[in-house]
């Protein structure tokens, strides 16, 4: 975190750049680590990367959301409770809530729309913990699937619990919304563009000329403890909140999105 000045001192307004990273999976998604992926340990390679905010989101589903927030409590870290939803075109799309009621209700609502059972020897475990990174349940829900969701329904079910809906990796060949439908419907109220940690912002814009009309960020995408922090996004916030990221993605108030930043590939 980098501290500013008031832009307004008549507010009296102490702005700092903030390192988000907005896209974390855990042990509830079955292509992540099963081992490392629990939520203490999630907290604590983000306080060692010097992260101010994450977001906890795993495919299809927010169950393990809660106890990733109640993780990182007494901790300066901000845990946003979210998911990444995959619509019926095979888009993802980061759906990212205030409370975890409304990660929940959106769940629910995704799960009366996902078909089938996973395959634990195909695709991994589903693993729901808690705070302290014991096992609670398995999901046999197939999460890594697609729901019946079109995109423009799953953006609507995210703002209808006044979420924040983001494209995900829209960089990548697979599971982007370039990639699957080749642009942006201008009727999809998107609140910012996720580029993966594999491309830059520059170079996006210069492939796909939509992205200058929209806030990007950036995120780790993290299956693995060492990819934690790996992108992030840098924010200028009076503080580390939902709240104040909602500003930021709409650009209000004097906050905003700064930029993005990989982190340098650490020696063995």
């Amino acid at each position: 975190m980098r501290r500013l000045m008031p832009v307004n001192t008549n507010a009296r307004v102490d702005f700092a750049v903030y390192k988000l990273d907005l896209h974390i999976h855990t042990v509830l998604s079955p292509c992540t680590e099963l081992a490392d992926m629990t939520p203490r340990a999630i907290v604590r390679a983000a306080l060692d990367n010097e992260l101010d905010m994450i977001a906890v989101c795993d495919h299809n589903s927010a169950r393990n959301a809660a106890a990733a927030v109640r993780a990182a409590s007494g901790s300066r870290l901000t845990v946003i409770p979210g998911m990444e939803i995959n619509s019926v075109e095979e888009i993802h799309f980061l759906g990212l809530f205030a409370t975890d009621e409304d990660a929940t209700a959106v769940q629910e609502e995704v799960y009366g729309r996902l078909f089938g059972e996973n395959q634990e020897s195909v695709f991994g475990c589903q693993v729901v913990v808690d705070e302290f990174d014991l096992v609670e349940d398995l999901d046999n829900r197939l999460l890594i699937g697609a729901s019946t969701l079109n995109a423009e329904k799953v953006v609507d079910l995210i703002h209808a619990r006044n979420g924040l809906a983001i494209a995900c990796h829209v960089d990548r060949h697979a599971y982007g919304i370039f990639s699957q439908l080749g642009f942006i419907p201008p009727n999809l109220k998107l609140d910012a563009l996720e580029v993966s940690r594999r491309s830059n912002f520059r170079s996006i814009c210069s492939k796909y000329r939509q992205c200058a009309d929209y806030v990007l960020v950036t995120s780790s995408d993290a299956h693995y403890l060492e990819d934690i922090g790996a992108a992030y996004t840098l924010a200028r916030l009076a503080a580390p909140t939902f709240d104040e990221l909602k500003k930021a993605l709409a650009g209000e108030d004097g906050r905003q999105i700064v930029g993005g930043e990989r982190r340098e590939k650490r020696q063995p």
